[in-house]
């Protein structure tokens, strides 16, 4: 198994998503991308993925690098922060790290919008690759080039668009996940379908089973489809001035619940609580029948995602969507569903609107 999907803009190649099992084609690649030799290269990566995979990369990576160090920072979402890209930042200029070496991301989300960050930043620009470990990190966080960090409790407030030269995805590791992280890439896959691609929507549903399985043949289909879609999104739009939004399809009111939560919930589960809120509102101006927001939830439920949550009152709920990026001109940029697999963005929502789509989510 192996496929390679090129992601272009303005007709130039950017970088390719590889596709594969095992990290053992990574050096050629790396090789062949013009990397190795006496440059040095550091494995990012978090205290969890470290454990399982950093000292095997390590190892195959040290056949055309004379240099591969290592540096690990404490998982969770509670490390994504500028002290932690400090110590990485201290990490390189102790190592004598130049403009000419390159980062290697290995892990989640986090170690992906972090290690990004830092590279777009140390010395104006280090090149780095993505090796995402996670589902949701797969089909999302990796491809696009958005990079960040929270900043006290708001959410990637601090980042850049910054590119990496190669995004490759050993989709073995995904055996070595708990289950609730694959829950948790789910909800990010389930949106691809309900804002772009009705036909893969009901795909994912007929396909369930192999799919939570991780039937190999279902996987790989579902992550080439997702990263698909995202790559095409982002090709049109790679800094989020219009259709790319559309990504953002339940995150408004999920990110209001993750930050709300002390971020103790996956980010594929709020955004599940999330894209019910918003397929609500869009039954509410009619876009969408009650039967197709039935849909919407049953899918979500039968993938082990939840469709309501309890412990917020809907007015912090909302106080939390008003310190989210995604306001513009101070109003809430939604996405809502035109129909399913079809989405578009509306900043003209009354905070009761809102509050009644919050509402209905906190039951």
């Amino acid at each position: 198994m192996a496929e390679s999907i090129p992601v272009t803009a303005k007709g130039q190649l950017l970088y390719t998503i590889e596709l594969t099992e095992g990290f053992e084609a990574l050096p050629a690649i790396m090789t062949e991308l013009g990397y190795g030799g006496k440059q040095k290269l550091c494995i990012v990566t978090d205290s969890n993925v470290a454990a399982l995979y950093a000292g095997e990369v390590q190892r195959t990576l040290a056949s055309c690098f004379q240099t591969v160090l290592i540096h690990s920072f404490p998982a969770g979402e509670a490390h994504k922060n500028l002290e932690t890209v400090q110590h990485l930042y201290e990490k390189l200029i102790l190592n004598h790290f130049d403009r000419g070496d390159v980062l290697v991301a290995l892990g989640g989300g986090v170690v992906g919008d972090l290690t990004g960050f830092a590279a777009a930043t140390y010395l104006r620009g280090i090149d780095f690759i993505q090796v995402p470990t996670t589902l949701l990190s797969q089909v999302d966080s990796s491809i696009g080039g958005k990079t960040g960090v929270d900043f006290l409790r708001y959410k990637n407030m601090i980042g850049a668009f910054y590119q990496p030269k190669l995004v490759y995805m050993n989709l073995r590791v995904l055996h070595s996940l708990p289950s609730e992280q694959i829950v948790s890439g789910m909800g990010e896959i389930i949106k691809h379908g309900l804002i772009k691609d009705i036909s893969y929507y009901q795909w994912l549903k007929r396909n369930r089973e192999e799919i939570l399985r991780l039937d190999a043949a279902a996987v790989e289909e579902m992550i080439s489809v997702s990263c698909r879609i995202k790559r095409e999104v982002v090709e049109r739009d790679p800094n989020e001035q219009g259709e790319r939004a559309l990504l953002n399809f339940g995150h408004t009111v999920g990110h209001a619940i993750e930050k709300l939560s002390d971020f103790s919930m996956y980010h594929g589960q709020c955004v599940g609580i999330g894209m019910v809120a918003a397929a609500y509102i869009s039954a509410q101006l009619k876009n969408i029948r009650p039967q197709e927001l039935a849909d919407v939830e049953e899918c979500l439920r039968e993938f082990g995602l939840a469709t309501s949550v309890t412990g917020f009152s809907p007015e912090e709920v909302l106080r939390a969507t008003r310190s989210d990026k995604k306001m513009a001109g101070g109003k809430v940029k939604f996405i809502l569903l035109s129909a399913p697999g079809s989405a578009y963005i509306w900043k003209e929502l009354t905070d009761e609107q809102i509050l009644e789509g919050i509402r209905y989510v906190l039951r």
